[in-house]
């Protein structure tokens, strides 16, 4: 048996930067410069991790960055007022609100203020309409990387039998929209699945996204099989781990995505992309 190809999400995410930075050095021919601001709203420890990534990505492909760090006890309509600002703002193309929000604060509210056409994230209800029907939109960052990932590995979606573990609105239902949009049969699995490692055990593609450390072992996996872990643990000892047991299903899969290392490099780069998409569009150049 040979050893499962292991698909890394940090190399193909820095080819799509390259290409992003080509984009971005002719736009600034036309006196464009994307633009992208993140607000993040109290201290959870996470947010601020990912937040400084952002930053960094912005500042090393050449983005104007602004971050606005609103303390925990602020209110739905401060926070509604910045998104407003930052709506009419030109020199801003994409608008991030960093999730989860303090409890006090309606998330559903703040993602619809966004501005669809400055809406990176691919949240916004018009954004996920149009995603529904095939129509051209901002797409949610994790999903769309998941699916360039598959694509740049080389591997056929069309016709393959996809089995997405997860339903969330972030990650599950998106991505088993845009398998669909590739011409893969999908079936969804969730925590009330029945027979889930039976079900897993058809796909040609797994994608597995339910937030839950080294559920799915190897009686989960067909020999040969796509395995994408979009999961991120940290278990008690420090160590960070994907939903997959990367060790137990390496052994049957076919190409498998690592964590870290896999999913998580292409969520900020397909941000910086959608980012460069909404200014290409708002300066009618797309």
């Amino acid at each position: 048996m040979t050893a499962a190809t292991i698909i890394s999400g940090k190399q193909i995410s820095e080819e799509i930067r390259k290409g992003i930075a080509l984009e971005v050095e002719q736009l600034s021919k036309q006196n464009v410069r994307p633009g992208l601001a993140v607000v993040l709203v109290g201290d959870d420890p996470a947010s601020h991790v990912y937040v400084r990534n952002k930053e960094k990505a912005c500042h090393d492909l050449g983005f104007y960055s602004e971050v606005h760090r609103l303390p925990a006890d602020s209110s739905q309509d401060e926070v509604l007022a910045l998104v407003d600002k930052l709506n009419a703002q030109e020199s801003i193309h994409g608008i991030l609100v960093q999730l989860p929000l303090p409890k006090h604060i309606q998330e559903k509210a703040v993602i619809d203020a966004i501005a669809v056409e400055k809406d990176v994230d691919g949240f916004h209800p018009v954004n996920v309409g149009n995603l529904v029907i095939g129509d051209d939109s901002l797409l949610p960052c994790t999903p769309a990387g998941v699916i360039e990932m598959i694509k740049r590995t080389g591997i056929e979606i069309a016709g393959k039998h996809a089995v997405v573990i997860g339903r969330s609105n972030i990650v599950g239902k998106p991505v088993s929209l845009l398998l669909q949009r590739e011409n893969a049969t999908v079936t969804m699995c969730h925590s009330r699945t029945g027979n889930m490692a039976e079900i897993a055990r058809q796909a040609d593609i797994l994608v597995v996204a339910i937030g839950r450390a080294n559920m799915i072992d190897a009686s989960y996996v067909k020999p040969g099989a796509v395995v994408i872990d979009v999961g991120m643990n940290r278990l008690e000892n420090g160590k960070l781990v994907g939903d997959v047991d990367f060790e137990s299903v390496k052994a049957v899969s076919g190409p498998i995505t690592p964590v870290p290392g896999g999913v998580g490099p292409m969520t900020i780069t397909m941000l910086m992309q959608n980012t460069l998409i909404a200014a290409k569009r708002l300066n009618g150049l797309a």
